[in-house]
């Protein structure tokens, strides 16, 4: 009977060792599987941040260039006006210097004013702080520019000398004008600073 429990004993420890090599293999198969889970869900993860900060990059950028254009459009409407504006002044001052198309030439000044004041209105909603500077200075004295002339007209046949003494003003609003459209320039990034 030794030989049989020897025997016994044998085959038990053979039946426990492969049920146990089974389960140790088994195990670390569920473990490595589970391992290759985590790393997959964490590289998932780890893609997901990037395409979310890809995204929020791409927002940005584009809402900065979207910034950008309607600086860029606010500046050009606003320059256009203003221009336009003290062309309007000049042509009334001519005007009133030949005597011929006054009235024509006011109505085109009222006309004139109305656009711009327009467009700076708009102008102070959108444009940063420099640009709104110059271009309170530039149309200051284009509203100057025109109550000078709207008096003029009032009083109008008016001398050649009272005309000439305008001359100063026009070029005021000539300067003040480039000034604020190189302002714009610098912030729209046109003229770099740096360079």
């Amino acid at each position: 009977m030794g030989e049989a429990w020897v025997a016994l004993a044998v085959a038990t420890v053979g039946v426990v060792g492969t049920l146990g090599a089974a389960l140790l293999t088994q195990s670390r198969a569920d473990r490595t599987k589970r391992l290759e889970l985590q790393a997959l869900a964490r590289q998932q993860g780890e893609e997901r941040e990037h395409a979310e900060r890809l995204r929020r990059a791409e927002l940005s950028a584009a809402q900065v260039r979207e910034r950008h254009e309607l600086r860029r459009a606010c500046c050009v409407a606003l320059n256009t006006a203003a221009r336009q504006y003290q062309t309007a002044q000049v042509n009334l001052w001519h005007a009133l210097r030949d005597d011929s198309g006054v009235d024509d030439c006011a109505d085109r000044l009222d006309e004139r004013r109305v656009a711009h004041r327009e467009a700076y209105a708009e102008a102070q909603l959108i444009l940063p702080t420099p640009v709104l500077v110059s271009a309170g200075a530039a149309s200051r004295q284009l509203n100057s520019g025109y109550g000078t002339l709207r008096k003029l007209v009032a009083a109008a046949p008016v001398d050649a000398a009272t005309l000439d003494a305008f001359d100063p003003e026009v070029r005021k609003a000539w300067a003040l004008l480039a000034d604020m459209r190189q302002e714009m320039r610098r912030d729209l990034g046109v003229d770099d600073v740096g360079a």
